[in-house]
């Protein structure tokens, strides 16, 4: 006898049953295709997002195994934009640079490798989809292993999201590091421009009075200095406030 039992079925199915997919709790800034995660969702995002994904998908399911049709289509639904999702954090470490690509792949398939639970939670996810369809004598003790997984998945999903946070970590301090060679390159550049507009200046004035077009010009460029000072500043503390957050 299974420790998870659901109610028996009948011809009406009960209460709970007969409310519509929309009726869930939808997972927030869930896209509803693969390709809309993949388009405008950090992969940091997407990870934490299959967290939610998998209890939702877990609840469809169990209201799918008591004759709702409704449910069973959302929670195939769910199962595959799982199973999408999870191909595709996978897969980043073809897109990533050495290090953070093997931060990703011993996530996932090193000693402690979170891959294999999270594959044998969504194979479970479909053996119990499959028993509802077909209205399966078996679909209780199928939930019920269901069920029994969802602790082990979330602590595998949290594996890895920490795994991507980690590297999005990384990736944003490298970035810092870029922006403050650029911002220093970009003073150095403005101070010997103050040298070379000052030494305009001076000899605008010897030259008097056909010194001045030379004059104005120099003025501009010393304007120019001044406004290449103000950006900098502004990068600076961005890049300050950016190393803060993370």
């Amino acid at each position: 006898m299974s420790a998870f039992s659901l109610a028996p079925r009948s011809s009406t199915p009960p209460a709970p049953a007969q409310r519509p997919a929309a009726s869930l709790p939808a997972v927030p800034g869930a896209p509803r295709t693969a390709q809309e995660a993949g388009a405008g969702m950090s992969l940091v995002n997407l990870a934490a997002r299959q967290r939610m994904l998998s209890q939702r998908m877990v609840l469809q399911t169990v209201l799918a195994a008591r004759g709702s049709d409704l449910h069973l289509k959302a929670a195939r639904s769910s199962l595959a934009l799982f199973k999408d999702s999870q191909a595709r954090l996978v897969d980043t470490p073809r897109q990533l640079d050495a290090a953070s690509a093997e931060c990703i792949r011993n996530a996932y398939h090193g000693p402690a490798g979170v891959a294999a639970t999270i594959d044998a939670f969504a194979q479970r996810a479909e053996t119990a989809l499959e028993h509802a369809e077909r209205q399966s004598p078996r679909v209780d003790d199928a939930v019920a292993r269901l069920v029994e997984a969802t602790d082990g998945a979330l602590e595998a999903l949290n594996a890895a999201t920490t795994a991507f946070d980690q590297v999005g970590r990384a990736q944003s301090e490298t970035l810092m590091k870029e922006l403050a060679g650029i911002v220093a390159s970009i003073q150095t550049v403005a101070r010997e421009a103050k040298v070379v507009s000052f030494n305009a200046q001076v000899m605008a004035a010897r030259a008097g009075e056909h010194g001045r077009e030379f004059a104005v010009v120099a003025n501009v460029l010393s304007g120019i200095t001044h406004e290449i000072d103000g950006l900098s500043l502004q990068a600076v503390s961005l890049a300050g406030r950016n190393r803060s957050a993370a």
